[in-house]
């Protein structure tokens, strides 16, 4: 199918390529003039605006970082919404049920049908095409995207009504956030105490406290401290902040959210919003006195 794709970074950018692999005829927008460039070599077309985009096809996609971004490529003045053709915009970034009601609610009145379709599963998940597909709104129009959605990974329907995948999608990264803060005091807590920390990782990922910061974020980004997993802090920390604003508006306890936020918040402080999440273990370090680094053979 004919689809436009907007927002061509860590995430969106593998997502596309995937897109085009499978036969799915794109059209791109990007700010940064390298990224669509990468695209347009694999036969993309570029567009100069995403009301550009949403001239050229009836399905737009995005994958944006922020909430003020996504908000200005809807309706912007060169915005989706200005678009002549549109009919579909499908949001792959991942903005909270709040922001995708309102968001809906724009697009609506433009005649245009929103998909909430938030993904999980790291960059790592979009180049493989093993990413988590949480998608909510209208069933007949998800079905049209359905076949371009399984280019991505596994497509999970979360509800009919705009925003319930995005509820899913934070609920999903304040565990992923959860797990790499407790892996980090855990491992550290043992390193103190004179541990290995790469046989911490082995023991444990035998064991129940097995988790995706041991299974992969350790391994990969904090034993060898590389530090590069792929994710940014901002987007965690973003991602963290949203799951506590919508626990508050639906009255749940959030005692552990509020620790686990805290924490976010230190390391996001000492990091930087630019530097990859897995630097949370640094922080833990810094408190405890201790490096979780593998021995050099």
């Amino acid at each position: 199918m004919e689809i436009g794709f907007i927002g061509l970074g860590n995430m969106g950018g593998p997502m596309s390529r995937r897109l085009i692999a499978a036969g799915h005829k794109l059209t791109v927008f990007d700010p940064r003039r390298e990224a669509m460039d990468a695209l347009v070599a694999l036969g993309a077309g570029a567009a100069r605006s995403p009301a550009d985009v949403a001239d050229r096809v009836e399905t737009v996609m995005t994958s944006l970082p922020s909430l003020d971004i996504g908000l200005k490529v809807v309706n912007g003045d060169d915005g989706i919404v200005h678009g002549k053709r549109v009919r579909r915009y499908v949001d792959l970034s991942t903005t909270g049920s709040r922001a995708a009601i309102k968001t809906a609610e724009i697009l609506k009145a433009h005649n245009i049908v929103q998909i909430d379709s938030p993904v999980s599963g790291g960059v790592a998940g979009a180049e493989k095409g093993t990413l988590a597909v949480m998608v909510s709104g209208p069933r007949g129009e998800i079905e049209i995207v359905r076949s371009a959605l399984e280019v991505f990974g596994t497509v999970f329907v979360c509800g009919d009504r705009p925003g319930m995948a995005q509820s899913m999608k934070l609920a999903n990264n304040f565990l992923s956030a959860t797990a790499m803060a407790a892996s980090s005091e855990a491992i550290a807590m043992g390193v103190k105490a004179g541990l290995d920390p790469s046989t911490m990782v082995d023991v444990i990922n035998a064991g129940s406290g097995m988790n995706t910061a041991t299974t992969q974020k350790f391994p990969r980004s904090v034993l060898p401290g590389t530090f590069d997993y792929g994710f940014g802090m901002g987007l965690m920390v973003k991602d963290v902040r949203l799951f506590l604003t919508e626990a508050a508006d639906f009255g749940i306890p959030t005692e552990v959210a509020q620790a686990v936020g805290r924490l976010w918040e230190i390391a996001i402080a000492e990091h930087g919003a630019g530097t990859d999440f897995t630097r949370l273990a640094q922080t833990v370090e810094k408190r405890a006195g201790v490096e979780m680094r593998a021995k050099q053979p």
